[in-house]
């Protein structure tokens, strides 16, 4: 009689451990949400809907593109770190999301490192130091130089309090030794356009947002927050040929999952991601729009991203800067 029992139940089991395998081969059965933590239209949602329309020809199965904005990406990244870790809800989100928001946020509702299981770096851009065409600094030493013999006269404008154009002023001022006005807006189109006008002395924006704007002399570029030159700016000097080697700084979208996602899964994902944004169509509007794609492999990304938590925070706390 105990032997029956015994034999029925390793039998079902046997059953059931079958049942689990042949589910997590089967994945994916369903569609996949993509959540984007900002309004259509943003980065974020572009390289989203870039990964998200390559997923039914790569998976089989469709993505569904949802955005939910609000608190700096919190809403969003709450909602996918309590998502369940079935890979069948991924987070697509920017450096502010996964790095900032921890230094600058004391009752953050989410953690980055902790609560995400990272799937890849999508795309990078570096960003660019640009000034109003009146300055009369002509490089970034010489805007050092100004700032150290005038000091708290030259101003400089962000997409906000906490934005990753804001960070990298900070982190210059506090490499460089030098003080300046902090004039922040809400987006960056307000203080490119303040720029232009001759309103505010120099500003850090992202490269994409700038370059017609560089093209067409109605602003100057000082350097490049990148290793090398960039192709769209080829005759912009970068950060390090101007003597400033660690402020390279690059604005970045990632996708996560949630933390306990399966592995191999996790690896499907990575596999997908990375294989539509090395399409040859992605990968082109990618570059057109001023971003270089990376598509690294998940334990690439996480130690990117505990990397990034670790520098901005410390900018964040030696710059006392309090989130608005």
């Amino acid at each position: 009689m105990k032997r029956h029992t015994v034999a029925v139940v390793f039998s079902a089991l046997g059953a059931a451990t079958l049942a689990f395998g042949a589910q997590a081969q089967a994945w994916p059965s369903k569609p996949i949400r993509i959540v984007i933590p900002f309004v259509p239209g943003g980065s974020s949602d572009i390289v989203g809907r870039a990964i998200g329309a390559k997923f039914q020809e790569i998976l089989g199965q469709p993505a569904v593109v949802e955005n939910k904005p609000g608190a700096n990406g919190g809403i969003a990244a709450e909602f996918v770190a309590k998502s369940d870790p079935d890979g069948y809800t991924i987070l697509v989100g920017s450096i502010g999301v996964f790095s900032i928001n921890a230094a600058l946020f004391k009752d953050l509702r989410y953690n980055p490192v902790r609560d995400f299981a990272p799937i890849t770096l999508a795309v990078t851009t570096p960003n660019v130091l640009i000034t109003k065409p009146d300055l009369k600094a002509g490089s970034l030493k010489e805007l050092v130089a100004f700032a150290k013999q005038n000091p708290g006269k030259l101003s400089y404008c962000s997409s906000g309090t906490g934005s990753s154009d804001h960070l990298t002023a900070e982190l210059l001022k506090q490499m460089a030794g030098i003080d300046a006005l902090h004039v922040p807006y809400k987006g960056g189109a307000a203080c490119q356009t303040d720029i232009m006008g001759n309103q505010v002395d120099f500003s850090f924006q992202n490269l994409g947002a700038v370059t017609s704007y560089i093209k067409g002399n109605r602003m100057k570029a000082l350097a490049v927050t990148a290793p090398k030159r960039h192709p769209q700016l080829p005759d912009v000097p970068s950060a390090g040929e101007a003597g400033f080697a660690d402020l390279v700084v690059t604005s970045w979208q990632a996708a996560v999952a949630p933390a306990k996602t399966p592995r191999d899964i996790v690896a499907k994902l990575n596999q997908a991601t990375v294989k539509a944004l090395r399409s040859p169509d992605v990968s082109e509007r990618m570059q057109q729009i001023g971003f270089d794609v990376v598509a690294n492999t998940p334990e690439e990304f996480g130690k990117f991203m505990q990397q990034e938590v670790d520098r901005w925070t410390k900018v964040v706390q030696r710059g006392n800067i309090k989130a608005e």
